[in-house]
Parts: structure tokens; C-alpha cells; sequence
């Protein structure tokens, strides 16, 4: 009885300690209510983050700026953050239960920190010209690059995309300025010097910082003549571990296709072309519906953070599937980021930053390195042509396109083959920061970028019988199977050593950077061929295939550059700023007398809104004016530019007998040994400036930049021999001149509804200055004797269309006749429906010499619209690109390989005929046309780049799970394109001699997709 007594005393005294202690601990959890408002107008906020510090817990505010969060005894710190605002954080005692918090604009980000390169600046310090992206806004439209999402936010950027599935979109920054030599932008992912980011998965960076006057890039010297793309990547937060789940799941379709005539349409235009209808069959093929499809692409994105004040980690793993448009066409790839930082003392820092990735492209549009028939590119090409009367595939069987006009059938050029590309690419870097005291800072790091990758092409045998073809005689036979291997790798390393010395003597203040770099770039690719491979995939190497039809070539190559460089940063009492960079570069691509150069540059800029004079005006919020003067170069140059260059495998006689001796041929025997740097000189003003509270920003730059010692190749007379006697001189200058203007407003209509729209326009002029005695530069060749379409001289823009100028139609034959110069008529052989072409230079005859320019590629305007909004959980962006006054050529047209050749369909109701005689369009015909300015057209567009709609769950649903954000959303990219172009698009990347020209071109795609944002 005592025991059970004790027993039960004891189980209500546990019981009672239990109860205290629940209803302490219950007690200790506490709950923070309050307001967020304005500190300037005092109108609430709302959607602003609410943080625990220290913790990943929060919530934001609702429509009226008001919230609620639970603190337990612990806590005693809240973070309030929101866009367009300072970040505010206030302390929290045990007895506060309500908390009202002002939180102040944040002036244009003006202490927003930028990295320039080799270091970081506050925005309102830089004196050059650059440009910043938030990675977060990158990563909401489903594109491979975040190259590609950067397009129309940028003023000064042009981007030129492609619907290419694992295609790298083209960059040009104010202008293209080299004619010969790279045009490509440097690329720096986390110190690490590229010139590809396909690897990079957008949901792993912070932001891009673009440099794109001399000024700003001569910090790069001469890796920066094309501007610098800086990209800097996630890191771990000190804090609980954080999971973050990111996807977009879409289909994909040609945004514009060319319609082609039918088989009636296509019949009755041969017939009028050659008096002779085509026989007719039971097929009415549409060949661009028989080889694409609707596509479809995925991307999914897992991130794992975390960390101490001591050491911080971030695990990033992303994967990225496409499927093309064209029929066996996708890519796919897998990324994994690491990033590491430790804080081994309070002196000592070291980190790693680093990244895998592997892809796997089937059948990409292009890949030309193991597919010498083109078969894949080709494809497009013979769609466009092939007769609509064949049949595509019908029992097993072929349609035989070359019965009728001298290409493939389109389908066999894609299921005849597998081409495959697979890469693996590590890439990262590693550093060491030591501040032996506070003001300065030792760092060195050291990056890596190897890739290798194996080009694979199989094509299959295949048999042009009556048992393949439809119509017998294909001439797309083999007789054989053929694979083709390529191997291929390539290691950079990149070695950065400098020392930052920062110190601030009352209202002045000093930073000093020194350094070195090194970088060294190798490559080498071997190529092996056999025929008699089996058509098994797990036989597809080398040694299965007939040994005497083995074929093998190699090539390499291999550069080194070394820099030396300084920069100093002085600011007055945030009024008078001044930058002066000073680099020395020395290129192995350059011959060692002019091997080594010296790039300086300087910046200034004035903040008169610091000025006395300028405090009690109402008008500006902030008024900045900056000015720089810079100068960097380009050595984007073939290695052996400057020297002599052989061929084996020369037969060589002795003695006039017969016999030869195998010997080495010289392939270019004429060099300049004196060939140097290109050279960039740019000089930038600009007016930045803050308006109504700044909710209105813009900034206006003015650039005038100037490439002197261009490269490009001379011809000389032909002395005796085989030779290609072209020399690479530094002969041609070249001028862009522009004018920058972007303006953004920020702005609310009551307490749920906010909104930012920001529009830039660049207005760009190319030039060519002086040809110092080199000839002008003919490129553009689309083939079928049609050599060249541009030509690159003085006074004219680098690549302007140059060809004839039709000036009408003939009708009758007595307008060819009575076309007469000196000699007689000047179109002898010209019939009724023909071009009638403008007799330029007089004498009598249509040559060569009778072209006209007719526009550039280069557009005049190119801009972007970019609206976002928020309303309750709800948020809304619309992105809109265009540019305007650039030309293209429509190549595909141009050419018409045989007489029987496929039109477009709006050729056969828009041409000429006896009855409907016109003075702009020639009459049907089987023969390609002269280069004219009829295949011209404008490249002027505007296009919905990318709308998206997303809802965010609030705080009321995600306290029933265990998530800390929630978020789902639509997107559309490519919408809709307003373009005069007839053709698939306007957008035409290429060299700078070779650009705005439509032949094989992939279709611009668009992209429907839904997706969801999580946060754990």
C-alpha cells in the first residue's frame, strides 16, 4: 500500500513538472504581429519578406503591409527586405508583441555592390559603362543559356538567338568591331575565363555583370575588345540547411514557317517556267510537316545550402532535356555545382567553386565535324526544295526527290544516319584570401576549364533499288556504311595573383589593385573513318570496319597570354570619383617583336546631388555624370598568322625523270612578320539619374569606338607555283558609334498592387574608316555561282549586302530590246518576265560591276520592353525585343539548284505573267537569279519575347506543410513575332562578313511551359 502510495506521488509529481514545464516552454514561444510601411509616403507594403535572422523561418507581409511570425526565446532579430528598398533589421525584446517598421527606397541601389572584374565596386562609384542582371530573373524563362534570357534587358547588347536545341546564342556588344579576327564576348564564370556558357546552368548564378565600354574592360585587356560578361554563382548562407526544388515542363514549335507551294501550285509554276507540266503522281507531300514535330523540353533544378560563420556549402544539381523540332534532333544535359567557402581564421579565407557538366546533343543542326555530306543541315535545305509530287516515305519505301531536282529526299537525310556529340566539361576554381590587416587583401586563385567531347557519325549503307525507292535511281546511296569518330579535348587554366589595398583618410578614399595573371589554352583533336561498320550500336568503333578503308587526320593548337596589371579607385566624398586601370598583355598569337602592349584607361564621374548647389532643388533624386577614355585589344587570331604554313604529301621529281618523292608543299608563302594587336579605342559619356523619389531612373551614354590595325587578308599577284598569296595585314579601321538610353519607373496603385516597367534603346552605327590600301572584303557566298553577296569597304558597314539593282521587270521583248547601251541591248539574253538590273557603271553590260550596296545586317535601333508586376500573390512579366533598319538576305530563295526546284507559295500567285504584268516580280523560271537586291528584304521585328504568370501560396497554406515557399507559374517564350521577313526568322547569326544570310537556318522556336518554385 505505502508502495503504491509512493508510486502514485511520485507519477503526479513527474505529471505536475511535466504540466510547468509545457506551460513554460509555452509561454517562452511568443508571437510578433506589426506593419511595414513607406518611410516616404507612408503607404503600406506589401509582399515584404519577414525573416528570422540567423534562420530560414519567415513570412511575408499581405496586402496591407501587415504580418504575423512566431518567435521562440531565442530569437530576438527580424530582417525585413523587399525589391527597391533598403534591408532593415530590427531587435525584437521578450516583451514586444507589436512592431511597426518604415522601411526607406533604396537610392537606385547606389550601394548595391558590382563586380567589375578582379575586384568589387559600389554602383554609385563606377565610372564606366555596365550593366547588371539578377540571376533570379534570368532563371524564369526556359532557355539553355542565360545568355539567351538576357536579351532586350540589356542597352548596348544584342543577342542573336537560335531555335537550336543546345545552341549558344551570338552576343555582340555595341557593334561588331573586327572583320577577320573573334567577335565572340569573354565569358568569366567565377574567375574562370570562356568563351561558352552552355555548361552553366542559369539556376546556379547570382547575377551577370556586363562591361561594356573600354573603360570598364581594359582591367581584361586584351580579352576584353568584345566586352566581359561576369558571371558569379550561388554560395552557401550561414544558417539552417536549405532545399530549393525549381522545374519548367514544356512543348515547343516552329514559331514561323515558310509555306511552300502544293503539288498543284508547284505544277502549274513548272509548267509556266518550262512549257511542260511535271508528271503527275498521287502525292501531295509538305515536306516541312514531314520532318519536324512538336518538341518538347524540361529542366529541373535541385539546390542544397547551408553552413556555419565558419564554413558555408552549396550542392546544385540540374538537368536539362530537349527535344527538337526536327525529327531525331534532341539534347540533353546534366549539371553539378560545388561550392565551398571557409573562414579558417578571421584573416584567412579559402574556397572552392566548381562545376560538372555533361550533354549529349543527337543529330544537332551543324554538326558538321562528323558529317561531311551535311546531312543533317542539308535536310532543311532539301525540304525546301524538294518537289511537293514525291512521296515522303510510303511502305518501306523512299520518294526519289532527285528524279525531279538534284537534292535528298529530306527524311532519309535525317533517319539515314545517327550523329551524336557527347561532352564532358569540369570547370571551377580554387582560392586563397589572406587580410593580413583590414585594409588589405592577398588573393590568389587558380581556374581550370577541360572539355572533352566525342563526335560520333554513323551512316547507315543503303541501297538505291526498286526496293528502297519509290522511283528508282536515288542518289542518295552508299554502298557502304561509314562511321566517323572524332575525339576532341581541350584544357585551359587561368592563374590570378593580386593584392587590394583599400583606405579611407577622412573624405578620401583609396583602392589600389595589383596583380598578375597568367593563361595558358590547349587543344587537340584526332579523327579516325572506316567504312563496313555494322549497323549494331554497340559495334560502332573503329576496329569493327574494314581496316584498308581506314582514314585518320589530327590537328592542335596551343597559346599562352601573361598580364600584368594595376587599377586604382579614388572617391572624394561620394562626389568626385576617378578610375585609372593600366594593363601590360603579352600574346604567344603575336610574333615577339609585337608581342607585348599596353593598355591604360580612365574614368571620371561626378555625383551632383552631393553637390551644395544642388540640395535644395526638388527635381533630382540623384544626378551622376561620368566620362572614360579607354583602350584594350584583340588577339582572336588564327596561331599561325605569322608564319609560313606547310602541306605533306607533295610529289616531288628528281632529275625531269618520273618518279617523285613524297615532300611538303607551302600553302601560304606570303607573311607579314610585323602583324600585331587590334586594337580598340573607345571613349564613353554618359548621365545617369534619379526622378520622383526615383522611382523614375535612367542614364543616357554616348560611345565612340574605334578598332585601328583591324586584320584582314591582302591578295598579291601570283608569282610561280600552287600558293594562296593572301597576306594577313593590320590595314582596316573600323567605327561603331552609339547612343544608350534606358528608363525605368517603379510605381503602385494602392497597398496589393505594384509594378516596374523598364525600357532601353541602343542606336548604333558601323563603319569602315580606311582600308590603308587593303582591298575591300567580299564574303556571303550562298553557292550556285553566287560567290559573294557582301562586301566590307570604306564608308560602309562591315558586311553590307552589296549586288545588283533591279530597277523592274521586262514585259514584252521589245523592252529587252529597246534596254540598249553603247554596244547594243544590255540583257541580250533576257526574255519577257526577267529581272531588268540597272546598268550602274555604264558600259553597257551587267557584271560585277554594276552592284550597288543595299544595307547592312547590322540593325540601326535595337531595344527591349520589360513590365513586371505583382498583385497579392499573384505576379505577372512581359518581355519584348526588337530591333530595326538591319537587312537580311534571303539566301534559300536566291538560289535555285535545279530548274525543278520547289517555290515558296507566295512566288507562284505574286510572279509575273503576260496577263498580270508587273514591275516587281519576274515571271516562273528554272534558273537561279543574279544576286539582287530583290532578295533583300528588311530584318525590322518586334517579338514577345517571353510572358509568365505565377502564384504564390501565402503563409496560411504553407504552415500546413512543411514547405517555406511555395510557387507555381505559365510561361510563353517566343510568342509572337511582327516581321516583314517572308522568311523562317530575321534573326541570322554568323562571322562579320557572312551574317543576316538565310540558307539552312533552324527555325526560332516557341516554348508553352508550366513549373513550379519550392522551398524546404
Amino acid at each position: 500500500m505505502r508502495f503504491r502510495m509512493r508510486k502514485l506521488l511520485l507519477i503526479n509529481l513527474l505529471g505536475l513538472i511535466g504540466v510547468l514545464w509545457s506551460a513554460t516552454a509555452f509561454a517562452q514561444v511568443r508571437t510578433v504581429e506589426g506593419s511595414v510601411v513607406d518611410a516616404t509616403d507612408k503607404t503600406a507594403l506589401p509582399g515584404v519578406n519577414v525573416v528570422i535572422s540567423g534562420t530560414n523561418k519567415g513570412t511575408a507581409t499581405d496586402g496591407d503591409g501587415k504580418f504575423r511570425i512566431e518567435l521562440q526565446p531565442n530569437e530576438n532579430s527580424l530582417a525585413f527586405s523587399f525589391i527597391g528598398y533598403q534591408t532593415q533589421t530590427v531587435d525584437v525584446t521578450n516583451a514586444q508583441t507589436v512592431i511597426y517598421v518604415d522601411l526607406a527606397p533604396d537610392t537606385q541601389q547606389l550601394q548595391e555592390v558590382i563586380v567589375v572584374g578582379y575586384g568589387e565596386q559600389k554602383k554609385s562609384d563606377i565610372t564606366g559603362a555596365t550593366a547588371n542582371i539578377k540571376g533570379e530573373e534570368l532563371a524564369r524563362q526556359p532557355v539553355l543559356t542565360a545568355t539567351q534570357a538576357m536579351q532586350g534587358k540589356v542597352a548596348g547588347v544584342q543577342i542573336i538567338s537560335s531555335g537550336q536545341p543546345g545552341s549558344s546564342p551570338q552576343i555582340r556588344i555595341r557593334g561588331v568591331s573586327t572583320a577577320l579576327s573573334g567577335t565572340t564576348a569573354l565569358y568569366v564564370v567565377d574567375g574562370v575565363l570562356t568563351d561558352d556558357i552552355t555548361n552553366i546552368n542559369t539556376a546556379d548564378i547570382v547575377d551577370m555583370n556586363i562591361l561594356k565600354d573600354a573603360s570598364a574592360a581594359a582591367i581584361y585587356g586584351s580579352r576584353g575588345a568584345n566586352g566581359v560578361v561576369i558571371i558569379t554563382t550561388k554560395k552557401g548562407q550561414a544558417g539552417g540547411i536549405k532545399v530549393s526544388y525549381n522545374n519548367n515542363i514544356g512543348f515547343r514549335q516552329a514559331a514561323n514557317m515558310v509555306k511552300m507551294a502544293n503539288a498543284r501550285e508547284y505544277s502549274n509554276y513548272i509548267q509556266a517556267a518550262t512549257g511542260a507540266a511535271p508528271a503527275q503522281t498521287p502525292y501531295d507531300t509538305d515536306w516541312y510537316g514531314t520532318i519536324t514535330r512538336p518538341g518538347f523540353a524540361q529542366q529541373h533544378n535541385l539546390s542544397i545550402s547551408g553552413g556555419t560563420e565558419k564554413a558555408t556549402h552549396l550542392l546544385n544539381i540540374g538537368y536539362l532535356n530537349e527535344k527538337g523540332i526536327l525529327k531525331n534532333n534532341s539534347f540533353r544535359r546534366l549539371t553539378l555545382r560545388l561550392n565551398e567557402e571557409y573562414k579558417l581564421t578571421s584573416w584567412l579565407k579559402v574556397g572552392l567553386l566548381s562545376s560538372y557538366g555533361n550533354s549529349d546533343n543527337q543529330n544537332g543542326f551543324g554538326n558538321v565535324d562528323v558529317d561531311p555530306n551535311g546531312a543533317i543541315g542539308g535536310a532543311y535545305n532539301d525540304a525546301y526544295r524538294a518537289a511537293p509530287t514525291v512521296a515522303n516515305y510510303v511502305d518501306g519505301r523512299y520518294g526519289n526527290t532527285s528524279g525531279y531536282q538534284n537534292v535528298g529526299n529530306p527524311l532519309l537525310d535525317l533517319m539515314d544516319n545517327d550523329i551524336r556529340v557527347n561532352e564532358n566539361r569540369l570547370q571551377g576554381s580554387t582560392y586563397i584570401e589572406v587580410k593580413p590587416v583590414s585594409w588589405i587583401t592577398l588573393r590568389s586563385s587558380i581556374g581550370g576549364d577541360f572539355r572533352n567531347s566525342l563526335n560520333r557519325g554513323y551512316f547507315y549503307q543503303f541501297n538505291a533499288d526498286q526496293n528502297t525507292f519509290l522511283i528508282s535511281g536515288g542518289n542518295q546511296y552508299s554502298n557502304v556504311s561509314n562511321l566517323t569518330v572524332k575525339s576532341i579535348q581541350s584544357f585551359r587554366w587561368v592563374w590570378d595573383n593580386t593584392v587590394t589595398l583599400n583606405k579611407k583618410f577622412g573624405l578620401h578614399e583609396f583602392t589600389l589593385l595589383a596583380g598578375t595573371t597568367a593563361e595558358q589554352y590547349h587543344y587537340q583533336a584526332l579523327t579516325g573513318s572506316r567504312n563496313g561498320v555494322g549497323p549494331d550500336p554497340n559495334l560502332w568503333y573503329l576496329t569493327t570496319g574494314n581496316a584498308n578503308s581506314s582514314q585518320n587526320d589530327g590537328t592542335g593548337d596551343k597559346w599562352a597570354r601573361n598580364s600584368y596589371l594595376t587599377r586604382l579607385n579614388y572617391n572624394y566624398d561620394g562626389r568626385y570619383l576617378l578610375t585609372a586601370t593600366l594593363r601590360r598583355d603579352g600574346s604567344s598569337r603575336l610574333p615577339g617583336a609585337n608581342r607585348w602592349q599596353i593598355y591604360p584607361s580612365v574614368g571620371v564621374g561626378w555625383m551632383l546631388t552631393r553637390e551644395g548647389f544642388m540640395q535644395n532643388q526638388n527635381i533630382f533624386d540623384m544626378l551622376k555624370i561620368r566620362g572614360s577614355y579607354g583602350k584594350v585589344g584583340n588577339d582572336q587570331i588564327p596561331t599561325d598568322a605569322y608564319t609560313s604554313k606547310v602541306d605533306l604529301n607533295h610529289g616531288y621529281g628528281f632529275n625531269g625523270s618520273g618518279n617523285t618523292a613524297d615532300g611538303f608543299g607551302q600553302i601560304r608563302q606570303v607573311i607579314d612578320p610585323s602583324i600585331t594587336w587590334e586594337t580598340t579605342v573607345e571613349y564613353d559619356g554618359a548621365v545617369e539619374f534619379g526622378l520622383l523619389q526615383n522611382r523614375l531612373t535612367g542614364e543616357v551614354n554616348f560611345y565612340d569606338k574605334r578598332v585601328n590595325n583591324a586584320l584582314i587578308d591582302i591578295n598579291s599577284r601570283r608569282t610561280a607555283g600552287d600558293f594562296d598569296h593572301s597576306i594577313f595585314r593590320n590595314v582596316m579601321e573600323i567605327q561603331n558609334r552609339g547612343l544608350e538610353i534606358l528608363l525605368t519607373w517603379k510605381g503602385k496603385a494602392g497597398n496589393e498592387f505594384s509594378y516596374t516597367i523598364s525600357g532601353n534603346a541602343t542606336f548604333n552605327q558601323n563603319k569602315v574608316l580606311a582600308l590603308n590600301g587593303g582591298q575591300a572584303i567580299l564574303g556571303g557566298s550562298i553557292g550556285a555561282s553566287q560567290n559573294f553577296t557582301t562586301l566590307s569597304d570604306n564608308g560602309q558597314p562591315v558586311g553590307s549586302f552589296y549586288v545588283l539593282k533591279t530597277i523592274g521587270v521586262f514585259n514584252t521583248g521589245a523592252d529587252v530590246a529597246n534596254y540598249v547601251g553603247k554596244e547594243g541591248p544590255i540583257q541580250p539574253t533576257a526574255h519577257a518576265g526577267d529581272f531588268k538590273y540597272q546598268d550602274t557603271n555604264g558600259d553597257g553590260h551587267i557584271d560585277d560591276n554594276d552592284r550597288v550596296f543595299a544595307g547592312s545586317y547590322q540593325p540601326k535601333v535595337y531595344m527591349g520592353l520589360n513590365f513586371s508586376a505583382n498583385y497579392k500573390a499573384f505576379d505577372f512579366a512581359l518581355a519584348i525585343y526588337g530591333n530595326l533598319g538591319n537587312q537580311v538576305y534571303n539566301g534559300k530563295r536566291a538560289v535555285r539548284i535545279n530548274g525543278l526546284d520547289n517555290v515558296e507559295k507566295s512566288v507562284v500567285y505574286d510572279r509575273w505573267t503576260s496577263q498580270n504584268q508587273n514591275q516587281k516580280n519576274p515571271g516562273a523560271n528554272t534558273g537561279n537569279q543574279l544576286a539582287s537586291d530583290y532578295y533583300v528584304s528588311s530584318g525590322s521585328f518586334a517579338r514577345i519575347n517571353n510572358i509568365t504568370v505565377g502564384y504564390t501560396f501565402p503563409d496560411s497554406f504553407l504552415n500546413r506543410t512543411r514547405l517555406t515557399s511555395f510557387r507555381v507559374f505559365a510561361t510563353s517564350q517566343n510568342t509572337f513575332t511582327l516581321k516583314k521577313y517572308s522568311g523562317f526568322t530575321a534573326e541570322l547569326p554568323g562571322s562579320p562578313t557572312n551574317s543576316g544570310i538565310e540558307l539552312s537556318t533552324y527555325p526560332t522556336t516557341r516554348t508553352i511551359a508550366v513549373g513550379v518554385n519550392v522551398g524546404f
